[in-house]
């Protein structure tokens, strides 16, 4: 479903379906986290896999998260991310704050 919304959109961000995909995907991801949540997962592994995926390096989050060396922290499990930073990787990503926590 979530396939032919986007193939009928296209590029268009105003097209008027743009809230029907954005119910389903929230759909769609809340039965992801209740049903097939990965217990392996952490809020470093799941940053560094976005990083992975979008092309990023650490400096590229340096704003966003206070600093290069607080990015390399917290991917190396010695700093845990706090709630402005969930926030931000949230709406960068475009994916829940649930992801990061």
């Amino acid at each position: 479903m979530i396939d032919n919304l986007l193939d009928r959109m296209g590029a268009d961000e105003s097209h008027s379906l743009v809230p029907l995909l954005d119910l389903v995907a929230k759909q769609v991801e809340a039965y992801e986290v209740q049903h097939h949540q990965n217990p392996e997962a952490t809020p470093a592994k799941a940053l560094r896999y976005l990083m992975e995926e979008h092309d990023l390096k650490q400096s590229d989050l340096a704003d966003e998260l206070g600093g290069q060396s607080i990015v390399s922290s917290i991917l190396n499990g010695k700093r845990e991310l706090n709630a402005r930073q969930v926030k931000a990787l949230a709406k960068r990503f475009n994916v829940s704050p649930a992801v990061f926590l």
